[in-house]
């Protein structure tokens, strides 16, 4: 598959129109841990994807990621996404 440069763009334009689509439908609740939310949602995902590209090898996993692998088992951890 050809990386094209704009695909963080459009990542990004997804987490903007989720975020907007979030706001628009909060009906008067106050929004909250908003950073969080967004991250979680985000990096789970990005870690299936990722450790299935990698062919569940976590060392090449974090090479992909551009993370230390101790920090992707702590995040797979975090996410109970180790078997």
């Amino acid at each position: 598959m050809k990386r094209h440069h704009d695909d963080g763009e459009d990542i990004a334009s997804f987490v903007r129109s989720a975020l907007e689509n979030y706001f628009q439908h909060l009906d008067g609740e106050k929004p909250a841990a908003v950073y969080e939310m967004v991250i979680r949602s985000v990096e789970r995902p990005m870690l299936e994807v990722v450790l299935k590209q990698a062919g569940g090898n976590q060392t090449y996993a974090a090479e992909i990621l551009g993370i230390n692998r101790n920090t992707l088992r702590k995040k797979l951890v975090d996410h109970r996404l180790l078997a």
